[in-house]
């Protein structure tokens, strides 16, 4: 049998509340070397920032590592629907990096993001996405992204979107009340998107995507299966809007095995962009940072360490 793994996240060195522009409120949370070079780094539709702890963990001996939760994920609290949306994931951006600099003082930022996270920092870039209202803009001096959702258009473009269409329709009919934590355990053990992770993930995914009820009589999900397939959709209309071609910053893609089924969308071929370093992990899916951390880990420190010289 595999030895049970207990992952417990421990209290950060700082942390700063974070007010977005409808009075939402989302923490940064500091942890590591202050010392060291920023990372701030987050997560994909529908998880959490504490479930890729078994990623994150391995920086934080040499990197100043603060970490956040998207709006209606994670630690926060859960707003209206209405304002769930990659726009307004884009404007809290803005805010988020401001505070970072505001409140930790400013450093060259390498943003470390997955899938969602990885498409709101591209799409933050755009002219087409940008926000007046931050002072400073998202000037990272490099992005490390893993499997990001992109596509080429006239290419993948109509795939892509059936199996959008697809994905979305699946998760609204995922249930979100769950009598206990081992029972929602129990589904994510099973499903063929999380096999391959590593040991401890499904229990830390049940202490970090769920919370308790309102009336106290189930866990439900943080970021409800509505929420999370709204995304989905999203991703549909902005996918394409990434031009790749023309980023102000040092990029570094690392992608799932795309000989793998993919666990949640495909995502576009970088092997022929001249502008963006590419590289994927064998045999791991779009959840590479659960199943894989350790590899992970070491491509982004080479690849930070080979831009530093």
């Amino acid at each position: 049998m595999t030895p049970r793994v207990a992952w417990e996240i421990p209290e950060p060195l700082s942390r700063c509340d974070v007010r977005l522009e409808d009075d939402t409120v989302t923490a940064l949370r500091r942890y590591g070397n202050p010392d060291g070079r920023r990372l701030i780094i987050s997560h994909g539709n529908g998880l959490a920032i504490d479930l890729y702890y078994p990623f994150w963990s391995l920086l934080v001996d040499d990197f100043d590592v603060i970490v956040y939760d998207i709006r209606n994920h994670g630690r926060n609290s859960l707003t209206p629907i209405d304002r769930h949306n990659v726009p307004t994931f884009i404007s809290d951006l803005y805010r988020i990096l401001d505070a970072i600099d505001a409140h930790f003082g400013p450093k060259p930022r390498v943003g470390v993001y997955h899938s969602l996270s990885a498409l709101i920092a591209l799409l933050s870039l755009s002219s087409i996405m940008a926000s007046p209202s931050s002072t400073h803009g998202p000037d990272f001096s490099t992005l490390v992204l893993f499997d990001p959702p992109l596509y080429r258009p006239n290419v993948s473009e109509t795939q892509f979107d059936e199996l959008a269409e697809l994905l979305a329709h699946r998760t609204r009919r995922r249930s979100n009340g769950f009598e206990t934590r081992r029972d929602f355990e129990e589904l994510v053990r099973y499903s063929t998107s999380f096999l391959r992770v590593v040991p401890g993930v499904h229990e830390l995914m049940a202490t970090t995507t769920l919370r308790r009820s309102a009336d106290d009589d189930c866990f439900e999900l943080r970021c409800p299966p509505e929420y999370e397939a709204r995304i989905v959709e999203f991703v549909r209309s902005y996918a394409g809007l990434v031009d790749l071609e023309n980023l102000p910053c040092h990029v570094k893609v690392i992608g799932a095995d795309p000989t793998l089924p993919f666990a949640y969308l495909p995502t576009l071929d970088l092997v022929q962009m001249d502008t963006v370093d590419y590289d994927f992990l064998p045999e791991a899916t779009h959840y590479l940072q659960l199943e894989k951390p350790a590899e992970c880990v070491a491509a982004l420190r080479d690849f930070l360490d080979q831009a530093a010289r």
